[in-house]
């Protein structure tokens, strides 16, 4: 069974291995592991009227991830069976569970750091035997009459997004500040509940809204299709050094693999 871990879990907390690896790897999962948002997926197919206009006031800026989504997630109406017979539907990266495999045979654990649905990404991951992984994200919660909740045991006040699960400070349990640890920080994702937290990390793989923001920002990256792409790039990235924040940032072209 999947591990879930505390709040107030830091550096110290974690396994051996993990405290000293040179590099670790906080990974998105929807729209990057999986292949589809698995928030979207429920709400389309269990929504009832609301959840669209949520949505809309969230891209606006009107109301932060915590709010829109927890009022989402309230409008669901779908039983325990049907909604787990629908998330057995969802598909992963063909390539996510090698690049695990990859990950650990070179010494950099990683973890799902996601803005998700804990239980949802847990039976998800245990379809392809990656259960192991340690997840942090948002709590699903069952309701009586088929309705649903959620917590948010790694939200912070203080969050510039207003997320329900601030990455940011996920990366600074991780790697508290670059003077107090050599630990890297190796970050995957796709959109914006990414962006911030790809400026607190060493390196990014950016896929889709990411690959803008990071070359806008200027953040060290690669961009990815996929994790094919990941799996070639990885080797390298963590045999290298971070580049220094005071020296100039470099950006890599899209990898072309066949």
């Amino acid at each position: 069974m999947t591990k879930f871990m505390r709040k107030d879990q830091l550096v110290s907390d974690q396994p051996l291995h993990e405290q000293n690896a040179s590099w670790i790897i906080l990974c998105d999962f929807d729209g990057t592991i999986s292949l589809e948002d698995t928030t979207d997926v429920l709400l389309e197919s269990f929504g009832i009227e609301g959840w669209h206009q949520l949505e809309d006031d969230w891209e606006a800026g009107k109301i932060g991830s915590r709010e829109c989504m927890g009022s989402q997630i309230g409008l669901l109406n779908v039983s325990r069976t049907e909604l787990y017979n629908r998330l057995a539907h969802m598909k992963i990266d063909m390539d996510f569970a090698q690049f695990v495999d990859v990950a650990a045979q070179l010494g950099a654990p990683l973890q799902v750091v996601s803005d998700g649905l804990d239980s949802a990404i847990e039976f998800i991951l245990g379809r392809y035997e990656l259960a192991h992984l340690p997840i942090y994200a948002n709590k699903l919660i069952e309701q009586p009459n088929n309705r649903w909740s959620l917590e948010f045991p790694y939200a912070e006040a203080d969050c510039l997004k207003a997320s329900g699960n601030c990455k940011c400070a996920r990366a600074a349990s991780v790697k508290i500040t670059p003077q107090l640890t050599s630990q890297h920080i190796l970050y995957i994702g796709d959109g914006s509940s990414d962006f911030c937290v790809s400026n607190r990390v060493d390196m990014v793989l950016a896929k889709d809204k990411l690959i803008d923001y990071c070359q806008a920002q200027d953040i060290p990256h690669h961009p990815i299709r996929n994790f094919k792409d990941a799996l070639a790039l990885l080797p390298e990235i963590l045999q290298s050094t971070p580049i220094k924040t005071a020296q100039p940032v470099m950006h890599y072209p899209m990898p072309s693999f066949n």
